[in-house]
């Protein structure tokens, strides 16, 4: 008799509470998909700001040493933003080394900006 009336499986009640716990998991992970995402296209818009000063060092390399000058442009991204590249050259007293500062200004939402300091020599 005992043994009738042991049921085997799971109730309801059992199977509604898994379905719940399971529920919640699943919303808590589709938050963590939209704040991953969204770090993910900062993080390339960074990156595609830092790429954009370290070409301009090395547009200065290849540039000869008076025609190195303070200046400024507008460069379209791949990710859909503008960045607006504004770079200062100053020489020190005898001429020979230059101090290059590379701002990269941008905005999507809010606005960001990056700064890139360099020294070349003559």
């Amino acid at each position: 008799m005992n043994l009738l009336k042991k049921s085997k499986g799971f109730s309801l009640i059992e199977v509604l509470i898994a379905l719940v716990i399971l529920a919640i998991s699943l919303l808590a992970l589709a938050g963590l998909m939209v704040t991953t995402t969204k770090n993910n296209a900062s993080g390339a818009q960074v990156t595609e700001a830092a790429t954009f000063a370290q070409d301009k060092l090395e547009e200065f390399k290849v540039t000869p040493w008076a025609n190195i000058v303070s200046g400024s442009d507008v460069r379209p991204g791949a990710t859909g933003v503008s960045y607006t590249r504004t770079w200062t050259v100053a020489t020190n007293g005898t001429g020979n080394i230059r101090t290059i500062t590379i701002n990269i200004n941008w905005t999507d939402k809010i606005s960001h900006s990056i700064q890139l300091l360099s020294v070349i020599s003559l």
